[in-house]
């Protein structure tokens, strides 16, 4: 019964609620608290009033509690304009106060499932709850609570936070309280975060602070980060790493810097900046931005002469962010002189729409190209866009059918023109490898069919495109499709029963295998799950399995989980056995959150041609948890991170399949953008041994 109620969540139908709720009538604890974090899962507000009396009932075992915490939280934030949302934040109020007011033994999975439920529910006055448990022992209610405060701006908090700074021995603490300090924009705190910046013994608690003094923009903090990243950039220098690890702490420094001196043309940070980025060729759209914020005038007038034969894709990214970022300023009189052409960010376009990404290494960057040339708004916007609906690579295609997705037409005629390319693209993207332009199409279409200038009013074409979509192959086209139909409020006919009810798009044998990698071409891939893949899954044991990744800065161990994320883990196995992830540069590194890795492309957007279905279970994110990337519901293929710090916020909403010791996390803080994943050999732990 827990299995099949944890099932059903992951599922996410709400068909499944009266059976869920009926298991919460059965008085064994351990199913009670599945079907309660399962309704969590579904989200529907029909739940909410089973999440209510659970919630009402303070005699009702910690763990059920905890889990309908975290399920209303989760309830509350899908429907945040129902009624009953609001109620819903009420009770998790209600239990935290509880807590607060308990004199022994307080429930600590109530507590932080509660505070990472507020910031999802966003109950009013919650920090004043919130505050109450900042003296606790356990650093984690410490770190949780803090991280809650932060994300929501509170003020609530700044005495107690100042206090933590500067004495809680734990850094996950002191480096939660450094952001809420930043977040509640006290400047009477810059001090502390300057002596926490400069001196902590911990990284993640100086990179926090260093964010939070660039939020609270003092100009004198500016001179000592600057300073700093002098230090930190002559250390580099002389790193044996092709990308030293001072790098993350480095980028930190210079987005600060952007933030701190604004428009002040401060010689010394332009100076910096030049060099530091002359050092990373370019590549880097933290020095880009930061620079083009501080000085245009030095950006625009000083800036390499790079052609698009002589650079890569990376060096045109960072432009295009910079161009971007001038875009919020450029109507300012101090740059009236500056004359600055968008369109010339289109001469770097390739013009041949059948390129695709791994064959040309600047495609990369025509997404970043296209949104830096559409932030100036520009006359020929819309039919350029248009044109690049035809590219062949699908990221491309996804960024422009975002932008179109904005665009409010003016006449019925423009309207109708805008929907019907939407709809010849949806159409013509049915043939690729991802469904990620098919999805972006169709969030496109739904956009317009709300911005179009008629009276709201269903029209045919409009409906047909989208019917067409529930007929596709692909669940999440199918399921985005019925999402969208169901929004036009249609008595008849409801979308799943357009067409055959029972569509199946392929009929698959038990030993049927298709498993085509080759090290050439990453993105020829194709995948689908059989009777032999779910019996290997469930075979697996937690404890038995190990992925040893290689990478530039040394080796460190994933402990795989396949009892909580049997496919999840099974699906990683797969990709590491065909050497897919050998050689895959590190996309993203965010210092004190995330390291994250898996694609292909390189630039956030690859992946192995298949997508699996979401395995969420209750493995909270700490340090070193190892979870599945996603774009979206059960939208994970092959992208992965770590975990830098404790997220609560991750809790419940992506799939943990490992975790990395405290030892091997010492290479995972060393690891930076850029760096390689050399090999990812699997192991039977223990043993040395391969699959």
């Amino acid at each position: 019964q827990k299995r099949a109620a944890l099932a059903a969540g992951r599922i996410g139908d709400e068909a499944a609620i009266p059976e869920l709720e009926e298991l919460l009538k059965k008085k064994v604890p351990d199913v009670n608290q599945m079907a309660v974090f399962a309704l969590g899962e579904i989200e529907s507000i029909k739940a909410a009033d089973s999440i209510l009396k659970v919630l009402g009932n303070f005699r009702m075992r910690d763990e059920v509690r905890a889990s309908a915490v975290e399920a209303a939280g989760k309830i509350a934030a899908a429907n945040p304009k129902d009624d009953a949302a609001k109620k819903l934040g009420e009770a998790i109020l209600s239990n935290l106060a509880f807590e607060a007011g308990r004199r022994s033994r307080p429930s600590i999975g109530v507590i932080q499932l509660g505070t990472t439920a507020v910031l999802r529910a966003k109950p009013e006055n919650a920090d004043e709850i919130l505050v109450k448990f900042l003296g606790d022992s356990n650093w984690r209610v410490r770190a949780d609570v803090l991280n809650t405060l932060a994300r929501l701006r509170s003020k609530a908090a700044n005495k107690e936070a100042a206090e933590i700074l500067v004495s809680d021995k734990d850094p996950i603490v002191r480096a939660n309280a450094a952001r809420v300090l930043g977040s509640s924009e006290d400047k009477n705190t810059v001090k502390l975060l300057t002596a926490a910046a400069t001196n902590d013994i911990d990284m993640r608690v100086r990179i926090n602070a260093i964010r939070s003094l660039g939020t609270l923009k003092d100009a004198d903090s500016a001179v000592v980060l600057l300073n700093l990243a002098e230090k930190l950039f002559n250390v580099s220098k002389a790193s044996k790493y092709r990308n030293p690890i001072e790098e993350n702490e480095l980028l930190t420094i210079s987005t600060s810097l952007g933030d701190i001196l604004s428009g002040s043309n401060n010689v010394d940070a332009v100076k910096f900046l030049q060099k530091y980025r002359i050092a990373k060729n370019y590549t880097m759209p933290e020095l880009e931005v930061a620079l083009v914020k501080i000085s245009p005038e030095s950006y625009f007038t000083e800036g390499p002469d790079i052609k698009a034969n002589d650079s890569s894709w990376k060096q045109f990214s960072g432009f295009a962010a910079a161009y971007e970022e001038f875009s919020k300023v450029k109507d300012k009189p101090e740059y009236k002189d500056l004359e600055i052409d968008p369109a010339s960010l289109m001469e770097l376009v390739p013009k041949d729409p059948e390129i695709k990404n791994l064959d040309v290494d600047l495609t990369l960057a025509i997404p970043n190209l296209i949104n830096g040339y559409a932030a100036f708004k520009p006359k020929a916007l819309t039919d350029d866009l248009f044109e690049f609906l035809k590219y062949k690579d699908y990221v491309v295609r996804v960024a422009a059918a975002n932008l179109i997705g904005g665009i409010k037409p003016e006449t019925q005629e423009e309207a109708a023109g805008i929907y019907r390319k939407l709809a010849d693209a949806f159409w013509d993207a049915r043939l690729d490898e991802s469904n990620d332009a098919s999805l972006a199409i169709l969030d496109a279409m739904k956009k317009q069919y709300d911005n179009r200038p008629t009276p709201l009013m269903i029209k045919i074409p409009y409906v047909s495109p989208i019917i067409s979509g529930i007929g596709s192959p692909d669940y999440l086209v199918r399921r985005k499709a019925a999402e969208i139909y169901r929004g036009f409020n249609i008595p008849k006919p409801d979308p799943m029963t357009v067409g055959d009810p029972n569509f199946k798009p392929f009929e698959i044998p038990d030993d049927y295998r298709i498993v085509k990698f080759d090290q050439t071409d990453k993105n020829d891939a194709v995948s689908r799950v059989v009777r032999a893949d779910y019996k290997r899954a469930v075979s697996r044991k937690n404890g038995e399995w190990q992925a040893m990744l290689k990478t530039e800065k040394g080796s460190f161990r994933i402990n795989l989980l396949p009892e909580d994320a049997p496919l999840t883990v099974e699906n990683f196995i797969k990709l590491a056995n065909s050497g897919y992830f050998n050689g895959i540069e590190i996309h993203r590194v965010v210092p004190n959150f995330v390291m994250q890795d898996g694609d292909p492309r390189g630039d956030g957007n690859g992946g192995p041609g298949w997508q699996i279905r979401c395995e969420i279970n209750q493995l909270p994110y700490e340090r070193g948890a190892v979870g599945m990337a996603l774009s979206g519901k059960d939208t994970g293929g092959s992208q992965w991170f770590v975990t830098h710090s404790r997220q609560p916020h991750l809790d419940g909403g992506y799939t943990v399949f490992g975790n990395v010791n405290e030892k091997d996390m010492k290479i995972v803080d060393d690891l930076v953008r850029g760096d390689k994943i050399l090999s990812v050999k699997i192991l039977m732990a223990g043993t040395g041994k391969g699959n």
